[in-house]
């Protein structure tokens, strides 16, 4: 069940602006605080949008004047405010009022803030009305070519950051112009080595009630022209959404660069690493005796998340037999792949990981080789720290005499910079009904069946952490990986035969190490045939460690192709069947 106010968390009220923020101070009496107490009210004008708009208004509140407030909202401990409600059907110069009852990350609600001066914005993410095949009507933040960002989607309408003097005892309203819209992005540019396409999914478009659509980045091998009789094996690097193919760059680092921070690896000028990795990747590329391969980054951006975990899903609809039965034989067609199982293979870190390692389990026989690195909870008794078949509760470890919150990440010497808890009530705040479009809504969006009203049902109640078994013993029985390669193993042990291979830091940030050891403990028990794979852990490593054991993880992030074409040519040595193409494509 979600976060609801005691009443209705916006209003509906007249208003005219002058300029995009103001203040009206309310006394009653001698100065004594009334009823109200301090309120922010948020509008959009006509200018931006004739029609009244749906979606989820957000009010963000910073002691930081170092960037806007919209890109300062993190699990972090650097976190500033934020606050959220839905609105639905709102008109131009029509009001939704943020008081005291409006939920809020990391403080509950804006009474609870210390009086001050600080940087206020706002914006409005927009939702659209989908029809969907199964009868149900949902309203949903589509993406717009930005990955499901929030506060850079390109329609969203935002106020600029204006500093103000905030007091919750007084009984002032604030009211904000949301009169700035975000631009569309521009395509990227395509190169010699890097195409794109873009196809309408007729499997998509019939469950969303509307044209659906999946794309890809391609990048295609030195001579690819020169060899117009040549047919390819196809590399699919499963990731978050790609802008463009990442991580390839044909000239050598920009020598004006200025050096920036990394503060995920307290490291300065990783920009210029970033771009020297990129261009060494593009020599190795063109080298002379690398193998000729075909490899995409999939774009299935969707009204959820920025990807579809590329699976079959009730809320999101086929995105895994689209990708495997639309996407990927366009693509082989189109830029002359070999267009078979055994000339098709995976990998990618995370996400990327778990993707790489759903899509070789549930289409076993299209694709001959999976290498999943840090992948996202792979064995649900380990959802990243909670065990969600026997955990009464997600956020706290319950006993008798006290509540132990669980961690929500940590760094590699165990240091936690927040909750299970704060992670999940800063989506909540970001959206209900599953539609913050981050992590652990993207996985219920997923893993969950419909619920009622149309939404995903909640595997926990967002804002006490309470499981409901009943989700959860569906998510079992449909996406936990090693339970289903426990329970199919006689049909799917024979064709998964040294196709598996697994890394995991064993200081993952998120805890994702827990689930990869009770996967290695099935694995490493098959029998009739045993799995003939790989499973491995970096000292220390935090997350996205991929199996580099020679590099730091900084680094090996950076080298996927490199690391990763070698095995996947001793794959097809070993496995390619009689009278297949193993040399049209090694010239």
């Amino acid at each position: 069940m979600e976060f609801r106010s005691r009443r209705m968390a916006w209003l509906l009220i007249p208003l005219f602006f002058i300029g995009s923020i103001g203040i009206v101070s309310e006394r009653h009496g001698d100065g004594e605080k009334g009823s109200c107490g301090l309120r922010f009210s948020l509008s959009f004008p006509a200018e931006r949008s004739a029609a009244a708009l749906d979606g989820r208004m957000l009010l963000m509140i910073s002691a930081d004047g170092s960037n806007e407030p919209r890109f300062q909202i993190n699990d972090g401990p650097n976190t500033q405010l934020i606050f959220g409600v839905d609105v639905e059907g709102l008109k131009p110069g029509e009001l939704a009022v943020f008081d005291h009852d409006v939920f809020g990350y990391p403080l509950k609600s804006i009474a609870q803030i210390p009086p001050g001066e600080y940087w206020v914005q706002g914006l409005l993410n927009r939702y659209e009305t989908f029809h969907r095949s199964d009868g149900h009507t949902v309203k949903l933040p589509m993406d717009r070519d930005e990955g499901q960002q929030w506060n850079r989607k390109p329609g969203n309408l935002y106020s600029k950051p204006v500093k103000i003097a905030i007091d919750p005892r007084r009984n002032d309203v604030i009211t904000i112009a949301l009169d700035q819209e975000i631009p569309p992005i521009p395509d990227p540019p395509e190169t010699k080595y890097i195409k794109h396409v873009r196809i309408e999914s007729k499997l998509l478009s019939e469950f969303w009630g509307r044209p659906m659509y999946l794309g890809a980045h391609v990048l295609v091998p030195e001579g690819f022209d020169e060899h117009p009789e040549a047919r390819y094996p196809l590399i699919i690097f499963h990731g978050h959404f790609p802008y463009t193919f990442g991580g390839f760059r044909e000239t050598p680092p920009d020598p004006n660069l200025k050096p920036d921070y990394s503060e995920r690896f307290r490291l300065s000028g990783y920009n210029r690493i970033v771009e020297e990795q990129a261009y060494e990747f593009y020599k190795y590329w063109v080298a002379k005796d690398t193998p000729r391969f075909l490899i995409i980054e999939i774009q299935h951006a969707n009204p959820y998340y920025d990807d579809s975990y590329a699976v079959n899903s009730a809320n999101l609809g086929p995105y895994g037999d689209a990708i495997t039965y639309e996407l990927i034989p366009y693509i082989e067609k189109k830029f002359r792949g070999i267009g078979q199982g055994w000339a098709r293979f995976l990998y990618g870190g995370s996400t990327g990981g778990w993707e790489a390692l759903a899509a070789q389990v549930f289409y076993p026989d299209e694709y001959n080789g999976c290498w999943a690195a840090c992948p996202d909870p792979i064995d649900f008794r380990a959802y990243t720290i909670v065990n969600i078949y026997e955990h009464k509760n997600a956020y706290y470890a319950e006993s008798r005499w006290k509540r132990t919150p669980r961690p929500g990440r940590r760094n590699y010497l165990g240091e936690v910079s927040c909750t299970l808890e704060e992670t999940n009530h800063r989506e909540l705040v970001l959206g209900t009904k599953s539609r913050s479009g981050d992590q652990y809504d993207i996985w219920e969006a997923v893993y969950s069946p419909v619920g009622e009203d149309g939404y995903p049902k909640r595997i926990w109640n967002k804002l006490t952490g309470e499981i409901d078994p009943e989700v959860a013993a569906y998510w079992r029985e449909n996406y936990d990986l090693r339970f289903i390669l426990e329970r199919d193993w006689k049909t799917l042990g024979s064709k998964l035969r040294g196709k598996i291979h697994i890394y995991c830091g064993d200081m993952d940030n998120y805890y994702l190490n827990n689930a990869v050891y009770l996967m290695e403990e099935f694995l490493e028990s098959t029998k009739d045939p045993y799995y003939e794979g790989e499973v491995d852990y970096g000292d220390r490593a935090e997350h996205c460690w991929n199996g580099d054991h020679t590099r730091p993880n900084y680094l090996s992030r950076l080298r996927y192709h490199q690391m990763h074409i070698p095995k996947i040519m001793e794959r097809i040595k070993k496995s390619a069947p009689p009278g297949a193409d193993v040399t049209s494509w090694r010239y």
